[in-house]
């Protein structure tokens, strides 16, 4: 099965954010606190680059999405943004 991309990340303050693009090999979506979280976020000075330019989803612990196939995201892609405070993956909808 192929990754679903990270078409769009909204978080600026994302060492693998240049440009609204994440450029992490690849993201893992958690739920702390039941929210769909991008548990790959964090902050540093220098931001990170993979070779194409955009991150794969690798895995997602949201049990209750519709696009969850035994922990792997079959959306076509997703797009991430701050929401309540956490990047968040906005393509999550309850199945």
């Amino acid at each position: 099965m192929k990754m679903p991309k990270a078409t769009e990340c909204s978080v600026e303050t994302c060492a693998y954010n240049t440009m609204k693009s994440c450029h992490a090999v690849a993201i893992t979506i958690c739920e702390p606190g039941g929210d769909p979280a991008c548990d790959t976020f964090f902050t540093a000075e220098r931001h990170g680059r993979a070779m194409d330019g955009s991150a794969g989803v690798r895995v997602c612990k949201m049990a209750e999405c519709k696009f969850n196939d035994n922990y792997v995201c079959s959306a076509n892609s997703i797009t991430v943004a701050m929401q309540r405070g956490q990047p968040d993956c906005m393509t999550y909808q309850v199945s």
